[in-house]
């Protein structure tokens, strides 16, 4: 299969991996650009889980006013090294976080930061839904663990599709961002602020 060098400047426009991946990625997709994109992903989330075990202590507090100003975020999002928190590349991934976040009202950054009561909670008022429907009791374990996928969808900002490109999760997002950059990065925390909001 030849490809050509308009395809991998665009693969790596898109995916920002380098030339020789991004060739070997379009050979072995058969030229599929979208199959590309979806390999080097997947590639690059693989490098990136390994990254994710370093410590990341260095990083920006980003803050982020929605026109007209009735609405905040601020975010901690953490790296390795200053020399990639002052990187314009990660500062823009601070401001989609922030945005996201605004936009997309998340209640935590991550499934483990769902105190268990609440978790208990939704899950039997799951449960008891799914029995007011009439679901029969041998079925509904599997509802509640479905409706519960979508919980973490809808509170967990890692778990969110990313507002400006729903085909990928916000943690999807990061870990791409890890994979180019070759360092660790974390969103440690965030805070949604509205006024008059109690």
């Amino acid at each position: 299969m030849v490809v050509s060098m308009e395809q991998v400047k665009e693969l790596r426009a898109k995916t920002g991996a380098g030339i020789l991946d991004c060739k070997n990625a379009l050979v072995e997709t058969g030229g599929d650009l979208e199959k590309a994109v979806k390999l080097l992903r997947e590639q690059g989330k693989a490098k990136a889980d390994k990254k994710a075990l370093r410590t990341a202590r260095e990083g920006l507090i980003f803050c982020y006013i929605h026109p007209p100003g009735k609405l905040g975020v601020m975010i901690e999002m953490n790296c390795e090294t200053d020399f990639v928190a002052r990187n314009e590349e990660f500062q823009q991934l601070c401001k989609d976080i922030a945005m996201h976040i605004a936009a997309a009202a998340p209640r935590f950054v991550t499934r483990e930061e769902i105190p268990a009561d609440v978790l208990e909670r939704e899950k039997e008022i799951f449960a008891n839904q799914a029995r007011n429907e009439g679901k029969p009791e041998r079925v509904i374990e599997k509802i509640v663990e479905g409706r519960i996928a979508k919980f973490y969808e809808e509170s967990c900002c890692l778990d969110q599709p990313f507002v400006k490109d729903p085909d990928i999760k916000v943690g999807d997002l990061i870990k791409e961002k890890i994979a180019k950059t070759g360092e660790n990065m974390v969103l440690r925390r965030f805070a949604r602020f509205v006024v008059g909001e109690e």
